[in-house]
């Protein structure tokens, strides 16, 4: 530490102190500018093919998220909550299937993703600012209770909605994520989960992390989906969409920060919150490379009405790999009665 003596003592400090605070300041900030480009850019009419399926910008809890709507809205609601690096396209294979199912179908870009409002303190991403968000879908759709079903990040969120607004939804879809509490223990205990884990810490330097991300056209991002999933699930129009997706700047920053969020701005909650009352559904890619397959069955253990579906060979993508047995399995589970 430096003395207010040696401060004083050398004038040098009076300058280079100052400077030093404030590229503290700017590279945890790194601030989000106006998109480029519009939903249309990114919506593909061979994937998507209902006619109801529209884009809006839905006020929720002091921000907009930007939102494909499809379906007819007197429907049952579901939400569908994608995770990092992705948007609402992750979820575009599974809308069609859900919409001739009988269901109003919700998907949204989450807050600092794509065309969604982007917040720029780390503190807007807690948990439960990303939950009050999905929470005012549900009033806007003016609906008592929702299906809820999230990928990745997207069902973190998912599991923390349902711990704190379990009265809000009939029925949680979980896909390649673990309990938080799970994960928590693997995290810490499980070599091969902490080894798996890495970006996460990674992720916490400030500033180094999204220029890394964004060089050469954001090739690192590229090459961890093509490389972590089957040979072309990933195709050349999907990498343009998702290009546009992280394009504008500081973007990145933003999605960055719900990791830095989650280890620097925790919400704890009491015992019995973590435990879901509602039926679980849990699907697991086993080619996972991010996530051991074992926290699957392990996150049984807080649901009281809960299962798991293990899909051999598909990896941490499996909604775009396995979209017909992954759609099925979500509308038979969400048309079961609760008593099934």
């Amino acid at each position: 530490m430096l003395s207010l003596e040696l401060v004083l003592d050398h004038p040098f400090y009076f300058a280079i102190i100052p400077i030093v605070i404030f590229l503290i300041i700017f590279i945890y900030r790194d601030p989000p500018k106006r998109t480029r480009h519009g939903s249309l850019d990114q919506f593909s009419s061979s994937k998507i093919k209902t006619p109801t399926a529209t884009f809006e910008m839905i006020p929720t809890n002091g921000i907009h998220l930007h939102t494909l709507c499809a379906g007819d809205k007197a429907n049952p609601l579901v939400i569908l909550l994608h995770g990092f690096p992705e948007f609402w396209k992750g979820w575009e294979n599974q809308i069609d299937d859900l919409v001739n199912a009988g269901y109003y179908v919700m998907v949204p870009d989450q807050r600092g993703y794509n065309l969604s409002s982007k917040p720029l303190n780390l503190g807007d991403y807690k948990v439960t600012n990303l939950v009050n968000d999905i929470i005012g879908l549900v009033d806007f759709a003016k609906k008592e209770k929702a299906y809820l079903a999230g990928h990745d990040w997207g069902a973190i969120v998912a599991w923390y909605l349902v711990f704190l607004k379990p009265e809000r939804f009939h029925k949680l879809l979980i896909v390649n994520v673990a309990h938080p509490v799970v994960f928590g223990s693997y995290y810490t205990k499980n070599k091969e989960q902490h080894k798996r884990s890495r970006y996460i810490r990674l992720f916490q330097i400030p500033y180094f992390p999204q220029r890394a991300i964004s060089r050469n056209n954001f090739d690192l991002l590229e090459k961890q989906l093509i490389g972590s999933s089957r040979a072309g699930t990933f195709t050349n129009e999907n990498l343009k969409a998702y290009k546009l997706a992280w394009n504008d700047p500081g973007t990145i920053n933003c999605m960055l920060n719900w990791y830095r969020a989650a280890a620097q701005r925790r919400v704890k909650l009491n015992r019995d919150q973590y435990y879901v009352s509602i039926p679980v559904l849990i699907l697991w890619g086993t080619d996972d490379k991010f996530l051991v397959t074992e926290m699957a069955t392990s996150s049984l253990k807080y649901c009281k009405n809960g299962r798991t579906e293990l899909i051999e060979g598909a990896t941490h993508w499996v909604l775009h790999e396995e979209p017909k047995k992954v759609n099925k399995m979500i509308v038979d589970f969400f048309k079961a009665s609760c008593s099934e």
